[in-house]
């Protein structure tokens, strides 16, 4: 019975190891929750940049494109204020010709049938204005404030 009193002594008698935290891994553990906080906070921003991206990106294609247009709107400016677009639309829109040129306008066949018919109607009498009110009538206008009677 001793050897059983001396295996529980030396059980009883070794002292129980207690866990002390000690202050490396307090530091640690800080240092991890801190760079997980800003992880977390890094990664949100990131996400939220997305659409700001986007609409920039959108942004910047509606200016390259405005201004591909102010370009062109330009070149064109300055060739219409040009000698050379005044001749263009002299000779063609405005039917003209310099001095010794002689200007040709063709006409089409089919016009030229419509030119032929059209004098006829043209050369009929028709009365543009209105018909000269009877003296009467423009007195009893001014007194009555009504349009005169009629003789129906």
């Amino acid at each position: 019975m001793s050897e059983r009193r001396d295996y529980f002594s030396l059980s009883r008698a070794k002292p129980k190891k207690r866990t002390e935290i000690s202050g490396v891994r307090i530091m640690f553990a800080a240092i991890l929750s801190i760079g997980l906080i800003l992880v977390l906070n890094f990664s949100g921003r990131i996400a939220a940049t997305q659409p700001m991206q986007q609409e920039y990106a959108r942004a910047r294609a509606e200016i390259d494109q405005l201004e591909r247009e102010q370009a062109e709107l330009v070149r064109l400016r300055d060739y219409v204020r040009s000698d050379a677009y005044v001749q263009q639309w002299a000779r063609g829109e405005g039917k003209m010709a310099r001095v010794g040129e002689v200007l040709i306008v063709p006409v089409p066949m089919d016009s030229a049938a419509d030119a032929v018919a059209t004098p006829s109607v043209m050369m009929a009498d028709l009365q543009t204005t209105p018909p000269e009110p009877e003296t009467w009538q423009v007195w009893w206008s001014l007194f009555f404030d009504t349009a005169p009677p009629t003789g129906q």
